[in-house]
Parts: structure tokens; C-alpha cells; sequence
């Protein structure tokens, strides 16, 4: 008998987790806690009372959240905006001595976390951050790259590109905005250092990216946290980068435009006798847009695309190694949700043993992962696992497809 409880369950990406935690018929025992109960009924009504059990939770409660997880063998939180819910819901899942699984992209909430860790070792907590798709997939495939392909690692630049979900929310919207005020981390020249977006560092890294099955887009800089945990875990990384950007580009651009104004402060305005946070507004405002920018796009099917590319050395020669993990189909949703709900019955079956907090590259063992997601996602999600492709360039230029079978 084994327990999972979904903080956020009813949302985009945690009703995916949700819905691949059912499909993988691990756990007994499968609970969503959101602050929204119908919506969370509303969901559970899908697989039936037998199979899923709801309860309300305030995110910001640490009281509530513990009342909720009571019992859990796995907490998976997928509840954003992370830099604000993120360390309140792992240090109440660490207080009750409750294994731990979330899918944090944001890099200020992972610096907060990962110093949780003592504190996790001491309640025997096993807590896994970022478990999503960047971060999460991504850093497992490095880590196969890295330990199975190479000698010497080198540089790791991540993109990702993704868009056309049939819904959006506020916490969405509002976690793009507060990565753009950021100071960004990136690991350059072998040194962890911070560009701003909006400015010639961090324009700087701007670039065009082919995406499979997607496209080609300017890609900007990212405050995710790879560029922060794969130089703790590889030393002989010189680089690391994380460029990226939401789809449709007018998409993108009109939450830039808002941020370049300054239009995202929380202390309230009055306006015409209402008290309104700019930010509140902004974040309106963007939403209300969205569907028009994506209809103007032909943009109605959501699809998405994470690239890696890899470089480094294997006996004294160059080599450089390229990971796309791609769907049309799909969007952020599944591309999150999916291995989050993977990260979590690992996590129950004892194969992520190591007790602290910790990055996916620091937990999750390649091929126990990617064979669970073969396993789990054959006849479900239409598909025969995940979706990977890999190209090999060699020290001459020439470039093999290669086929990897888990």
C-alpha cells in the first residue's frame, strides 16, 4: 500500500501527473490537495471515487499543507509561482518527514531549497527539485551523456521552446515576469556569473535555435537552475547556459514589453476608486491577449520542444552530442507533469535512496528513469515512450542519428 498526494493537482501540470499516476497503477492510494476543490473534483471525477480522493489546501498554510500530506509516502508539488510556494511546501513535507518531489524552475526558489538540505538528511527525507522537463529530463539526459558518451564534459546549452496550451494561468504568467527581472545566472569561462535580459549581457546570448518539429526561434536567456547545479556535480564544465522563450513570439514579446515598462510593482494603485496591483492588471491583461496572438499565429495545437547539446571529449577527440526531447500534441502540461509523476514512483519504489535535497542529476538514475517512461508511456498518451533523438557530431564534422532504446 502506497499513498501519493499531488499538491496542485487540479492544475495544468498537476492534473497531468495526476492522470500518468493512474496510468502507471504504482500507488493505492492517489490524493489531489488544491486550493480549488471543485476543480479538484472535477478532475478526480475522470478515474472515478476508488481511485482518487480530493481535499483543499492553502499553499501558503504550512498547518494545511501538513494536515493534507498526512500519511503520504510522496509529496509531488506542482503548485506555483515556486519562489513564493516552493520552500513553505518542502519544509512542511520535510517536517513531517514525508518524501518529496516538485518541479521548480525557478533559480532564487532552488537556492532556497537546496539548503534545506541538512534539515532533509536529519528527517531522512528524500527531496527531488526539479523534476520537470527544464529542469528535470533535461539534467538526466546530461547526467547519461556526461557518464555514458564522454570522458570530459565541457560546455551544456539548453533550450526549450513550447506553447499552444488551451489555458494559461495567472501563476504562469506571473513566474515568466518574475524570471525576467532576475539577475540570470549562467556558468561562463568556467565561473558562475549573472546577465540581465534587457541589457548587453544578456542580450549577448541571444540566439536563433532550430527546434524539431516546432521551428526556428530567437531564444533569450533563463534563470533556470542547471546553470547553478550541473557545475556543482561536473567539474569540467566550462559552460552552461539555459536559452528559451514561450510560443507564439508576440506571445513572448508582450510580456517583455509590460516588464520593460515597469508595469509588474504589487503595491496597489488607486483607479477610480480601486486598489489594483500593476502587476495584477499586467497579468490580466497578457491573458486576455494570449488567444488572440496564438489565433494570428496559427498556433492551435500545443507542441513543444527541449534541446541540449552537449560537448566535450572522448579519448583526446571533440565530440558534441545533441538531445532533442519533442511533441506536437503535447505542451507544458505533459512535458512537466509526465516526469514529475515518474520522479515520484521512483521515489516510492526506493530508487532515488539518497536522502537530502538535491537536483535530478544528483538522484535519478538515467536508465531507471527513461525505462520507467517507456514502460509507463507505451499505450498511454498515444505514444511509445518519450520522444528523445540524438545526433553525434564527430571531430570532423560528420553527423550520425543515433537510436536509443530503453
Amino acid at each position: 500500500m502506497s499513498k501519493v498526494t499531488v499538491i496542485g493537482g487540479a492544475g495544468t501540470v498537476g492534473a497531468v501527473a495526476v492522470r500518468t499516476l493512474v496510468a502507471a497503477e504504482y500507488f493505492s492510494e492517489i490524493v489531489i490537495a488544491d486550493a480549488n476543490l471543485e476543480q479538484g473534483k472535477a478532475v478526480a471525477r475522470e478515474y472515478g471515487p476508488d481511485k482518487i480522493s480530493v481535499v483543499q489546501v492553502r499553499a501558503e498554510d504550512a498547518a494545511s499543507i501538513k494536515e493534507a500530506i498526512k500519511g503520504s509516502d510522496v509529496v509531488c508539488n506542482t503548485v506555483g509561482p515556486f519562489y513564493k510556494f516552493g520552500p513553505i511546501i518542502l519544509k512542511a513535507a520535510i517536517e513531517s518527514g514525508i518524501n518529496y518531489v516538485d518541479v521548480c524552475d525557478d533559480f532564487d526558489a532552488t537556492e532556497a531549497m537546496l539548503p534545506m538540505d541538512a534539515e532533509a538528511k536529519k528527517n531522512s527525507v528524500s527531496a527531488l527539485i526539479g523534476m520537470g522537463s527544464s529542469p528535470g529530463l533535461g539534467n538526466v539526459l546530461i547526467r547519461f551523456c556526461i557518464e555514458t558518451m564522454l570522458d570530459e564534459a565541457e560546455s551544456v546549452d539548453i533550450y526549450h521552446a513550447h506553447g499552444g496550451e488551451p489555458s494559461e494561468g495567472p501563476a504562469v504568467v506571473k513566474h515568466r515576469i518574475h524570471s525576467m527581472l532576475l539577475d540570470i545566472p549562467v556558468f561562463l569561462d568556467g565561473k558562475a556569473t549573472k546577465v540581465q535580459l534587457f541589457e548587453e549581457s544578456g542580450k549577448a546570448l541571444e540566439e536563433v535555435t532550430d527546434f524539431k518539429n516546432v521551428g526556428t526561434y530567437l531564444c533569450y536567456a533563463y534563470p533556470h537552475p542547471e546553470t547553478m547545479t550541473l557545475p556543482m556535480y561536473y567539474k569540467s564544465l566550462k559552460r552552461v547556459t539555459n536559452l528559451g522563450l514561450v510560443l507564439p513570439p508576440d506571445y513572448a514579446e508582450l510580456i517583455k514589453g509590460v516588464v520593460r515598462l515597469g508595469m509588474v510593482g504589487e503595491e496597489p494603485l488607486s483607479v477610480q476608486g480601486c486598489d489594483i496591483p500593476p502587476l495584477d492588471f499586467a497579468v490580466t491583461y497578457i491573458l486576455s491577449q494570449r488567444q488572440r496572438l496564438m489565433d494570428e499565429a496559427d498556433l492551435n495545437v500545443p507542441q513543444g520542444c527541449l534541446k541540449i547539446v552537449i560537448k566535450g571529449t572522448k579519448e583526446g577527440a571533440p565530440h558534441t552530442y545533441v538531445f532533442s526531447l519533442s511533441s506536437r500534441g503535447q505542451g507544458m502540461g505533459e512535458g512537466t507533469g509526465i516526469p514529475a509523476a515518474l520522479g515520484a514512483i521512483l521515489m516510492a519504489q526506493g530508487k532515488i535512496p539518497e536522502k537530502g535535497c538535491f537536483p535530478p542529476e544528483g538522484g535519478v538514475k538515467p536508465l531507471d528513469i527513461l525505462e520507467l517512461a517507456t514502460k509507463v508511456l507505451k499505450g498511454f498518451e498515444g505514444g511509445e515512450g518519450l520522444p528523445i533523438s540524438v545526433n553525434h557530431i564527430d571531430k570532423d564534422g560528420n553527423i550520425e542519428s543515433m537510436d536509443l532504446k530503453f
